[in-house]
């Protein structure tokens, strides 16, 4: 028992940050109905239960959504690995199940186990180290993914961290590939992150081998980048997508460290509004607790030697600074702002815009410099002979100026409180209408003005079996944007598929026969299919 008290907060640190920023009700795995609300999360549940109840699903894909070429898991921000542990369970499950929730608490399970992992070889006493896990753990660009799920596993980004810190490990590929394919099957930007750490691994050792050892590493590196071609194939990743356009759209602002963005983000700092898309993907406020830190770990660097045991660490991150150094420049954008206002457009060829395409939410890729500037100011803060004082005053400023963020962010998840499923779709006839098509679309073919009602939709249609003809999804194959055109086209010259049913945007005019056939569900304007019309 003494010997497992020192690591208790290993239990209740991930449970405290779970629980100020979720309701406990959100880890009921039968409660779904504060999932499809509208949000990024809800497709997230919405992909995990079609690939759940599809009853003939591809590689990782369900047929359900999309119909029919289907969408991968991976394109409706589900958890490509969650789903396909899940998979073999699903008789076994609640009906509506969800583990977003369950998901989340993991995360933040994982995220404190390797903050620990960190910093426990270097903390002068247990204050300091669990104030120091604390800060590490709890960065507010974690608590800013609340409404995607996937995100919120930057434990990822602190496991690759460790591994790079040991010479012994940042040799070793298979212990990188692991981490590797599991990062690949959460989510590709958190990939771009970890690849860039490992790649830093390879350069530094390679460096540092002989002729052996480097052609070892080039044999395992290059069999770790075939895996993730493969892996991406596998996901759904590689096909015909046309590119967005819209690279630097969501970057990160070059105030984002200082500026809290939202009003009543930050107890003590002002938040100066960003420009649209950049305060939520290019948030990268650090907390008044962590800004302090700075000065702070400047001041007893500068000071204190280093112990040579962080003396080594400081040497080892010097080979992270050129990766560092590209996702920083790749998370502010050829598209600069500063307090919201626009600074001038470096242009880049169209060739290279359509390559940093992939990720045009740009601005999340400074998650791992961040991460690495508050672990140096903690080692170093470690230095100082009052540092467990100082660290946990310093807690304890984050924990008041995050106030703000950390109650609107638990508030977002209030709904789960009330146990219900559906809130858009309450008259009981809409699983026999429902039941009654063939397959279902709407019109126009566009989910996101009303993604609430898509998603209660699509969420009776899996249970029904029934496939749906679009998702809002990450990526839209050429192939599903010409179909969705040509059915959009068929039915505004009022040739309508047999047995679909179709569901109507407010506003939008129906003009010929197919007015006649038009009903209304709870608001909703239906049309049903040809030998359904007399279900409601």
């Amino acid at each position: 028992m003494r010997a497992f008290l020192p690591r208790l907060p290993l239990l209740l640190l991930p449970l405290a940050l779970f629980l100020a920023l979720f309701h406990p009700a959100t880890l009921d795995p039968s409660n779904a109905g504060w999932l499809i609300r509208g949000t990024d999360n809800g497709e997230n549940a919405l992909g995990t239960h079609a690939w759940l109840h599809d009853p003939a699903p591809g590689l990782l894909r369900t047929h359900l959504l999309n119909a029919p070429e289907g969408v991968p898991l991976l394109f409706t921000d589900s958890n490509p690995l969650v789903g396909a542990v899940l998979k073999p369970f699903a008789p076994l499950l609640p009906e509506n199940a969800q583990v977003v929730g369950p998901w989340i608490l993991l995360c933040f399970f994982l995220q404190v186990f390797f903050a620990w992992k960190l910093l426990e070889p270097f903390a002068p006493n247990r204050l300091a180290l669990w104030t120091g896990v604390f800060l590490l753990a709890a960065l507010p660009t974690l608590a800013n993914r609340y409404i995607h799920a996937n995100l919120m596993a930057h434990w990822l980004i602190l496991w690759a961290l460790r591994r790079f810190l040991d010479p012994r490990r940042a040799g070793d590929n298979r212990g990188w590939a692991v981490l590797i394919a599991i990062t690949a099957t959460v989510h590709s930007y958190l990939l771009v992150m970890v690849g860039a750490i490992w790649a830093s691994a390879m350069l530094e050792r390679f460096h540092a081998g002989d002729r052996r050892e480097r052609t070892r590493l080039a044999i395992g590196s290059a069999a770790i980048l075939a895996m993730v071609v493969a892996l991406a194939w596998l996901l759904g990743a590689i096909g015909e997508f046309d590119p967005a356009g819209n690279y630097g759209a969501f970057a990160m602002p070059i105030d984002a460290l200082w500026n809290p963005a939202n009003p009543g983000w930050s107890r003590f700092l002002p938040a100066i509004e960003q420009r649209p898309g950049r305060g939520f993907e290019g948030f990268q406020y650090l907390g008044f607790g962590l800004l302090l830190l700075m000065p702070v770990a400047l001041y007893a660097r500068r000071s204190r030697p280093a112990p040579e045991p962080q003396r080594k660490v400081f040497q080892r991150l010097r080979w992270l600074v050129p990766a560092l150094a590209v996702l920083t420049l790749l998370a502010i954008s050829n598209f600069p702002d500063f307090a919201g206002h626009a600074l001038p457009r470096l242009p880049l060829p169209q060739s290279v815009l359509n390559a940093l395409d992939a990720v045009r939410a740009s601005g999340r890729l400074f998650w791992p410099v961040a991460y690495v500037l508050v672990f140096a100011a903690l080692l170093a803060a470690y230095r100082l002979p009052r540092a467990p004082l100082i660290l946990a005053a310093l807690a304890a400023v984050q924990i008041v100026d995050l106030s703000g963020m950390t109650a609107a962010v638990r508030a977002a998840s209030a709904e789960a409180g009330r146990h219900r499923l559906y809130v858009r779709t309450l008259d009981p006839r809409w699983d026999a209408v429902i039941a009654s098509a063939r397959d279902i679309t709407l019109v126009p073919p566009d989910p996101i003005p009303d993604l609430a009602l898509f998603q209660e939709v699509a969420w009776r249609a899996a249970n029904h079996g029934r496939p749906v003809r679009l998702v809002y999804a990450a990526r839209d194959s050429r192939a599903t944007k010409a179909r969705l055109a040509a059915e959009q086209f068929e039915f505004v010259v009022d040739n309508l598929a047999p047995g679909r049913l179709y569901i109507v945007a407010p506003g939008y005019r129906i003009l010929g026969k197919t007015q006649q056939r038009v009903v209304l569900l709870d608001g909703v304007k239906l049309i049903l299919p040809e030998d359904s019309r007399r279900t409601p």
